[in-house]
């Protein structure tokens, strides 16, 4: 036993790493993990203290665990034999269908990187192409939601920018959970997303499996309280306009609703732009019957350059406003009881309809809606009318007129709008962008010229 063995250094070597791989796994990385685990959950009790709505521990179990309980619920069990008797496959490889459904829906929530890193970025990216305005159709009624209600953004899809925008301007609130199409599932993007709690859908899966692992999914999410937030729409707008909304989420949601449990609210949170950024793009595959959209990487990262060099040069300017403007909530235990025949189809139905009356007005929008209704307008009285449109839109913060005629003179840069002899009118070359922007004002129209149509006419006619 005292006896002295030869070993090649070579072997030697190895045996000191598989025993400090094997001290590391049993001993230190546990260790160091607990520590970590201990600091994250100190940082997010002080965190919570200070959200309107705390982060539920849902959010913050391990994404391993999270994916087991998906796995193994009886729903997925179901979903799984059946699956396996329609494809005529064994259930053990139905199981590892409905494993690899469940790793990529579920996400990998960081609070770190949610609030240290994704909330700054947003902030500073919203500053930096925004002028950003906030406000409420009925603020009181939000602060009066149940503190145990599950809440859900329901948002109109205008831009990428929502993301950004809704993110930042909730920080204060909660940490959302959106639902993401496969544009992000691109490494190392994804990565991103998932630990910023987004999960990832298939928007036009036809495998029954794969709604019934996203279902259990949203069942879960839905019960423990998470804030939600979810673009009704499916898609960015291709018109300006609102829209058909996808009910499969809405339904999964309704679905995972306990009666005499806990309640969702809906709230609608409409967002609207002087300048979507991928204007061009949307109004592009608008012309085809195919939603692709033809956004080169090498031509995002030229305008992304053209961008910084113009602020290095202090020649850079903003587009102008975004404005962003939270709904009428709708507490579903309370529509439930007078929707119980086709509850998912009225929900929807009404959820748009509280998009379009919370909708804000901005500048160019207004302009473009403006020029196309009443052709030529001299300009002074277009900016007098974008005026008092906007303040019967219910703008809480007054716009200023220098921001109304940025806006206007954004549209005639853009060759959008022309203006000759101190008129303005349609340019003729990108009707195509004209109908856009005015086609998100036009949803406000009868809202807006219900109390200014008199004086549209007036101005107009003078």
């Amino acid at each position: 036993m005292t006896q002295t063995v030869e070993l090649p250094l070579w072997l030697f070597l190895l045996i000191l790493v598989f025993a400090a791989v094997t001290f590391a796994s049993h001993f230190l990385f546990p260790s160091v993990r607990w520590f970590f685990r201990r600091r994250l959950e100190r940082a997010v009790k002080r965190l919570n203290e200070r959200l309107q709505r705390p982060i539920q521990p849902f959010k913050l179990a391990r994404r391993h665990d999270m994916i087991q309980r998906l796995i193994y619920d009886p729903q997925v069990g179901h979903a799984v034999q059946s699956f396996a008797k329609e494809e005529g496959v064994p259930e053990a490889v139905a199981f590892e269908t409905a494993r690899r459904y469940a790793r990529e829906i579920v996400p990998s929530f960081s609070a770190v990187a949610y609030f240290s890193v994704a909330i700054r970025l947003a902030r500073m990216l919203s500053n930096a192409f925004y002028d950003v305005r906030l406000s409420y159709m009925d603020e009181k009624a939000l602060r009066n939601i149940d503190p145990e209600a599950t809440v859900v953004y329901v948002m109109n899809h205008r831009s990428n920018m929502d993301y950004v925008l809704v993110t930042y301007l909730a920080a204060n609130q909660s940490a959302l959970s959106y639902a993401v199409g496969e544009w992000a599932r691109v490494w190392p993007l994804s990565r991103l997303i998932r630990a910023m709690g987004a999960y990832f859908i298939r928007r036009k899966s036809g495998s029954e499996l794969y709604r019934q692992v996203l279902a259990c999914y949203v069942r879960h999410a839905t019960e423990a309280g998470v804030t939600q937030a979810m673009f009704p729409e499916g898609g960015l707008s291709l018109t300006g306009g609102l829209g058909r909304p996808k009910l499969g989420l809405l339904k999964y949601i309704i679905d995972a609703t306990d009666p005499e449990g806990r309640d969702v609210v809906f709230v609608p949170v409409a967002l609207n732009y002087d300048r979507v950024l991928e204007d061009t793009i949307l109004t592009k595959a608008a012309l085809g019957n195919q939603r692709r959209f033809r956004a080169r990487i090498g031509v995002i990262a030229w305008w992304i350059i053209k961008q910084i060099g113009r602020r290095l040069v202090g020649r850079y300017k903003r587009f102008g406003l975004a404005s962003v403007r939270y709904g009428q909530p709708i507490s579903l235990s309370a529509f439930r009881a007078d929707h119980e025949a086709d509850l998912t189809t009225d929900l929807a139905r009404d959820l748009m309809a509280g998009l379009t009356d919370a909708l804000p007005l901005v500048p160019s929008p207004a302009a473009c809606w403006l020029v196309q209704e009443k052709g030529e307008i001299p300009e002074r009285d277009l900016v007098t009318l974008i005026d008092k449109l906007l303040r019967n839109n219910g703008t809480e913060t007054p716009i200023d007129r220098e921001a109304i005629e940025s806006g206007v003179q954004q549209l005639v840069d853009r060759r959008i709008l022309k203006r000759e002899n101190g008129k303005i009118s349609s340019s003729g070359q990108r009707i195509d962008l004209l109908n856009y922007y005015a086609s998100s004002a036009a949803l406000s129209e009868e809202r807006v010229l219900s109390a200014s149509a008199k004086e549209v006419s007036a101005v107009a006619g003078s």
